[in-house]
């Protein structure tokens, strides 16, 4: 597509914008060929505007990203439009709610919530991706889960340009989904109904589990995160740890010799090789305890 008008409308509107640049530099795995074009709203006005001008303009390949924690960019790019919103950085506090933009940091709104003495996010503590992001996928760790704080949602209709609003239960939030997924509706901000607490407690907690996430994951290099989702009645990490994967390479992409339920790039790997890897694992599990794992990583082409 021509995005000539495009450019022009959001230069118009003073929305930041780049053609041909690549998703390697925008993904937490480091790889992804280049975007046609990427958007970069610095506000919930901005986005909604962007992503206006681009429905109204017919552009049928529009994506959104976060830090692009949970995604795998094709080695030959994308030929639309990304729109990255980890420039929506507000945070406030007000009637006993924490909102927070969708491209704050969970960790960061967590850091926040400690500061202000409220307890109910140190899980999201180090998890690396945003609050668009984590509702999305309803994002956990060490038994905490974003549907156990997330009093409501704002969104935008990609489809409609209709803005609005979901609450509580209307998330339909279960393990690793939200009402959002299969739908075309974007997170825009949230609210987080947390409980007061003792910052000192609430620091503590959230020291363990960085310490415990630096001690058992591979953060020394660029992953997507945990590849798989948990089995149902397994754990995937340890079948692919038994099925003898652990360090299995192609190209650059790794199964990690720390953890075994995460890929890593050890340097120069391609989108090609984590399919491959993705492929191997699958298949082997599979073969050896007739296990179907599924991916959690979203592979964007």
């Amino acid at each position: 597509m021509d995005f000539t008008r495009v450019t022009h409308l959001l230069t118009d509107k003073g929305i930041a914008f780049s053609e041909n640049r690549p998703l390697s530099e925008f993904t937490s795995f480091h790889i992804g060929g280049p975007a046609a074009l990427m958007v970069f709203p610095g506000s919930v006005d901005e986005a909604a505007a962007a992503l206006t001008i681009l429905r109204e303009e017919s552009c049928e390949r529009v994506t959104v990203l976060g830090n692009g924690t949970n995604l795998l960019a094709a080695d030959e790019g994308y030929d639309g439009a990304v729109v990255v919103l980890s420039g929506m950085k507000n945070i406030t506090f007000a009637d006993g709610l924490l909102r927070a933009d969708a491209g704050v940091s969970v960790t960061a709104l967590s850091g926040k919530a400690a500061k202000l003495s409220l307890t109910g996010l140190e899980f999201a503590y180090g998890i690396p991706g945003t609050v668009g992001g984590g509702i999305y996928m309803n994002a956990g760790a060490y038994g905490g889960e974003m549907a156990q704080v997330v009093a409501a949602s704002r969104w935008y209709d990609l489809d409609t340009g209709e803005v609005g609003v979901t609450v509580g239960d209307a998330h339909g939030f279960s393990y690793r989904r939200s009402c959002y997924m299969g739908s075309r509706r974007v997170v825009f901000s949230a609210d987080f109904r947390l409980e007061p607490g003792n910052a000192e407690e609430i620091t503590a907690r959230m020291n363990d589990y960085m310490s415990r996430r630096r001690e058992k994951q591979p953060l020394e290099y660029p992953s997507a995160g945990s590849v798989f989702k948990r089995g149902n009645g397994f754990i995937t990490a340890k079948l692919i740890e038994e099925a003898g994967l652990k360090g299995r390479s192609v190209g650059g992409a790794q199964v990690s010799e720390k953890h075994a339920g995460f890929i890593v790039n050890r340097g120069g790997a391609r989108a090609a090789d984590v399919l491959a890897l993705i492929g191997i694992i699958k298949s082997t599990v599979k073969e050896k305890f007739g296990a179907e794992i599924e991916c959690e990583v979203r592979y964007l082409r």
